[in-house]
């Protein structure tokens, strides 16, 4: 956990939105990370060339280990009454950059396992020689350093650039998983993190983040309204693609100046019921939540409130209690968030306009369980001190 943040506990009551949330949503989404906290939790043991994940907070366990032993149907106040009793909700104090929340999402796209006709810009399986340096659920966590490297005789030297990979460093490798239209929209598959692809005979598979060349991410929106190339108010997901699709060759150079490039798996079997996060745990459409894992722990609930989201509700107040499963190589800060919207063009539309102030109530987990008429009191705020 980084230094200069600290918690300020509240009482539920204290919560915007609190009493009206779906807490049973928020229960199933925080179950399907519990199954990956309790594993991790039994088994320490990682291959020797990956990084080990940093352990859960023993009480986030012992939330989960209870969680787990939930049987029959869970109703919104059976929910609600589990947070209450497990959880403490804390505001984060700190001053750092104020709140954001974007989003994200799953993208439909068309494709072919073969290079053939409007289908010739390929996206890369893992190469063999890339090793990473950190553990994945922490590469948005360490600033500028490399994340991932490549395996030589002598040692570990930095991967290709996006712009080495697109002018042919892994070509004739045999590492081509899938060809799309353009690298534009290769390049917005890469900062999703995954994607359905239809294919030419009309079945659909999924495929999945499987590592990345270990470059820092860089924002090309910033890029060009440091450049005066677009002004601030116009930057959306699809105001980028327009401005980078209307001449390619441009495009690309623009692309270039992020030098951080993603690899591809195939999902198959269980797997590919759903787009998964960074635990591994598949993903819950405005439940899930990228966080800095820097900040927070992956698997805790965190109720993250915005201003002004009318593209959500009309009402335009974002209030939900959501789940830290995923990471970004953008998302850095004690109060930023990426929301996972779902998958398909209207998950999409939302996630490619989010762009707001937001706030997080971060529900740190009691060392023990604490009484049911204790969690508005001094003794839940004690146990939550950390």
């Amino acid at each position: 956990m980084k230094t200069g943040i600290s918690y300020q506990p509240l009482t539920f009551a204290q919560i915007p939105g609190w009493e009206e949330d779906d807490h049973a949503a928020a229960f199933a989404t925080f179950r399907k990370s519990c199954g990956r906290v309790l594993a991790a939790a039994r088994d320490r043991t990682v291959a020797e060339k990956v990084p080990p994940p940093a352990p859960a907070p023993p009480a986030l366990v012992a939330a989960c280990d209870a969680a787990s032993r939930q049987t029959g149907t869970v109703t919104k106040a059976n929910a609600k009454a589990f947070f209450e009793r497990h959880f403490t909700p804390n505001a984060v104090v700190h001053a750092g950059p104020k709140g954001l929340l974007t989003g994200y999402y799953e993208p439909l796209l068309t494709g072919s396992r073969t290079p053939q006709g409007e289908f010739q810009t390929p996206i890369y399986k893992r190469p063999p020689e890339l090793v990473n340096l950190v553990d994945e659920t922490q590469r948005g966590a360490i600033g500028m350093s490399l994340t991932h490297g490549r395996k030589t005789e002598t040692g570990v030297e930095p991967f290709a650039t996006r712009a080495a990979i697109e002018q042919g460093a892994l070509k004739g490798k045999g590492l081509e998983l899938m060809y799309l239209t353009d690298p534009v929209e290769v390049f917005f598959l890469q900062i999703q993190g995954s994607g359905r692809v239809k294919l030419p005979d009309g079945s659909v598979v999924r495929v999945h983040y499987d590592g990345k060349n270990g470059h820092p991410y860089s924002s090309i929106g910033r890029y060009l309204m440091d450049k005066g190339l677009l002004a601030a108010d116009k930057i959306s997901m699809g105001a980028l693609k327009k401005w980078l699709k209307a001449d390619p060759e441009r495009g690309k150079l623009v692309m270039w100046q992020n030098a951080s490039y993603v690899f591809f798996r195939e999902l198959k079997g269980p797997e590919a019921k759903g787009p998964l996060g960074a635990m591994n745990a598949q993903l819950t459409p405005g439940r899930s939540l990228a966080v800095d894992p820097g900040h927070h722990a992956l698997g805790l609930p965190i109720f993250v409130s915005g201003d002004g989201m009318k593209h959500v509700n009309k009402a335009g107040v974002f209030n939900r209690l959501m789940v830290a499963q995923d990471v970004g190589s953008a998302i850095k800060g004690p109060e930023r968030g990426d929301i996972y919207f779902g998958s398909g063009d209207a998950a999409g539309r939302l996630a490619g306009v989010t762009k707001h102030p937001g706030k997080f109530v971060v529900l740190l987990p009691n060392d023990a369980p604490a009484r049911a008429d204790a969690t508005s009191g001094k003794a839940a705020q004690e146990k939550a001190r950390p």
